[in-house]
């Protein structure tokens, strides 16, 4: 099967999708009607909507989408080795923004596990840049996430590091500068990152104590990356404090109960923002490590 062909009419794709949930008895029309009027104001994917309220696990989706499209199914991709010359045909930065990975090679056709198989301008960017035609496998995001960070980065241990560091993710700049230069004048580590993949890619190459991050980005904003953040062993129990310029209390609500450690609210005051990094570095991992008596 070619990875290139005619995407169906998104409203179409949306409802056919739900169907088979509804038939495959994943959820109830009720459920359905009330997903995809969120879907239609917040224009997020109908299944990540339905993930984000624990209606249907990622899993399922995939087992559905694969069912819908008459693609097959990929798992476990962590555990098989691959050669290096695949993995060369997609960087780690693609594969975390796209959700895709490289699988196979065989008579100049690429498998590629990925979670949107409707995702056509990656399919024919991917088919151009490396002269294959495409076979697409069906996945979760949390199987290629694990995947790249198995196959792709080299994970460390926050435990490790001398000193408390700080991953800051936003892609506004000046917002980025500002918050680094508190930290640092504080003493603590700062790696940046101007958006959620680039966020989650340092996560998982080099796990920080705390993340600092907007929730409103381009490419993966800062809810996709806290959901990818939760998948891993490495990096689920990093503290994540939210930065958001929409300051009602029901967005502080709702992002507390998604599992972020904190909330602060831009435009983002230096005094406050120091002191809420060095509270959920203390809550989380203890004194200061340059004062701890050995």
């Amino acid at each position: 099967m070619s990875g290139r062909g005619e995407p169906k009419g998104d409203m179409s794709k949306r409802k056919r999708f739900g169907e088979i949930l509804v038939e495959a008895g994943a959820l109830d029309q009720e459920a359905l009607d009330k997903a995809l009027s969120q879907q239609k104001s917040t224009g997020k994917r109908l299944g990540q909507i339905l993930e984000e309220s624990g209606i249907i696990a990622e899993r399922d989706i995939a087992m559905v989408v694969a069912r819908q499209f008459g693609l097959k199914s990929v798992s476990k991709i962590a555990q098989h080795p691959f050669p290096a010359a695949t993995l060369t045909l997609i960087d780690s930065e693609t594969a975390l923004k796209k959700l895709v990975f490289p699988l196979k090679v065989e008579e100049k056709v690429l498998s590629l596990a990925m979670v949107n198989p409707l995702d056509i301008p990656t399919l024919d960017d991917i088919s151009f840049r490396t002269g294959l035609r495409i076979m697409p496998y069906v996945t979760t995001p949390s199987e290629i996430i694990e995947a790249v960070n198995h196959h792709y980065l080299k994970s460390g241990q926050a435990g490790d590091k001398e000193w408390w560091t700080v991953l800051v993710v936003d892609d506004q700049e000046m917002v980025r500068a500002a918050i680094a230069a508190a930290l640092k004048k504080e003493g603590f580590i700062v790696i940046q990152a101007s958006n959620g993949a680039e966020g989650l890619k340092e996560a998982l190459q080099n796990p920080p104590h705390l993340i600092i991050s907007d929730t409103v980005m381009p490419r993966m904003d800062g809810l996709e990356m806290f959901r990818a953040l939760q998948t891993q062993i490495t990096t689920r129990d990093i503290p994540v404090i939210a930065l958001s310029s929409r300051a009602a209390a029901e967005e502080e609500a709702h992002l507390l109960e998604m599992g972020y450690f904190d909330f602060i609210a831009k435009p983002i005051n230096p005094i406050r923002l120091v002191a809420r990094t060095k509270r959920a570095l203390r809550a989380v991992y203890g004194p200061d490590p340059r004062r701890a008596t050995p």
